[in-house]
């Protein structure tokens, strides 16, 4: 009995995909719900199970090719085996503990090239890299990109051939769904929107004593780590309700004030930049928010986000601190009105009090869509965040 592999239904803002690779070959051996192939959209990688076990006998689309819902992608052999199990293979001598121990290698890395990510396995094979040779850093010890990238720095340069001294070599690589759905949206926002960014900066002293204070019992009692966003996300909570047109969004000649503060924390991933939301994060507490980016952030690393977790928000934050950006300009994400940017934690000399004083002090930024909100809003939306950060017992008392 053979049994129709089809495109999953994609998510209703989604009109195709691509086939990015499939794991398994014509005559391999399938278990039901194991994943066969991987489709890439422009926000997330969706993997194409199995509907049975069998053997995978026809593929009806090639790597990279565009697909939609419902599309036929192969079809399997209910309850077939493959011919190398099908045929009875006559008994062989044990092999000597060298060979069997280059056999159990050879299989033990066939496994590992299954459980790479796309973006990996590409990597990989171009670089014609040997996965079972790399060191590995990732969860259950599955192996990154970052290590791939680490471990092509460690390797000597390869002699160019006397023929092709002096030749500067050039490597065309398609973009991904996901990077090319970036680029549409960062053009759109600048084509379509007046962009204007105002600066500040923020002593991070009372914020950083009190995570040093509760932070052990934070984690004790919560189960997640006590980072700044959260911090971050109740500041820019408290200047939204203050100044709500920087919360709102322009529909044609209108201007669509949301009375709900759904919050963009952006993630960094292999694939590019991913924007999950935390819904009504004003009704939820530190742990809530910190819990909510965390699962966020590993999802959208695997590749396991679901597109409804991307989807909305009113507001955005992204920190380019952790990757040592002192200053930026971030890019409002469309249709949003306004992002906040974080920037690297510096100590500097400040003065307090009369006095020099050695302070841990960050650049914010807040890039705002002029054609909705005035200067004086975004200056003082940006005041408002520095106050409660440098001030947290003001956003626990509301004032």
């Amino acid at each position: 009995m053979t049994t129709e592999i089809k495109v999953p239904q994609l998510p209703e803002s989604v009109s195709d995909a691509t086939l990015v690779a499939w794991r398994k070959k014509p005559g391999d051996a399938v278990r039901r719900d194991e994943n066969l192939a991987d489709l890439e959209t422009d926000k997330v990688v969706l993997e194409v199970p199995a509907p049975a076990s069998g053997v995978l006998r026809e593929l009806k689309v090639a790597d990279g090719t565009v697909v939609t819902s419902g599309q036929l992608l192969a079809v399997i052999e209910e309850g077939a085996q493959p011919a190398a199990a099908a045929e009875k293979p006559a008994p062989a001598e044990k092999p000597a503990p060298a060979a069997e121990g280059k056999a159990e290698a050879g299989a033990e890395k066939a496994k590992d090239k299954e459980k790479l990510s796309p973006s990996v396995r590409r990597l990989v094979e171009e670089n014609r890299l040997d996965p079972g040779a790399i060191p590995s850093s990732g969860r259950d010890g599955r192996l990154t990109k970052s290590d791939v990238v680490g471990f092509l720095g460690k390797q000597p340069p390869a002699a160019a051939p006397p023929a092709a001294a002096g030749a500067r070599a050039e490597q065309r690589v398609p973009m991904t769904r996901l990077r090319q759905r970036i680029a549409q949206r960062m053009v759109e926002a600048q084509s379509t929107q007046a962009l204007l960014t105002s600066f500040n900066e923020v002593d991070l002293t009372a914020v950083q004593q009190l995570r040093a204070r509760y932070k052990d019992r934070f984690e004790k009692d919560h189960g997640v780590k006590l980072g700044f966003m959260s911090f971050f996300v109740k500041a820019c909570i408290e200047a939204l309700k203050k100044f709500p047109v920087v919360n709102a969004s322009v529909d044609g000649n209108d201007i669509v004030y949301h009375e709900f503060y759904d919050i963009g924390v952006a993630v960094s991933t292999d694939r590019g930049l991913v924007v999950p939301i935390v819904r009504d994060a004003d009704v939820k507490g530190f742990a809530a928010i910190e819990k909510e980016i965390g699962e966020y952030a590993k999802k959208a690393r695997a590749g396991t986000i679901a597109i409804e977790d991307l989807t909305g928000g009113t507001f955005t934050i992204t920190n380019g601190g952790v990757f040592g950006s002192l200053m930026s300009t971030p890019i409002v994400n469309a249709p949003q009105s306004a992002i906040l940017g974080m920037h690297k934690i510096q100590e500097r000399p400040m003065v307090v009090d009369g006095q020099i004083a050695i302070r841990p002090m960050m650049y914010l930024a807040v890039t705002y869509d002029h054609r909705i909100i005035d200067g004086r809003e975004a200056v003082q939306f940006l005041v408002t965040v520095k106050e409660c950060l440098e001030d947290p017992g003001r956003m626990l008392l509301g004032i």
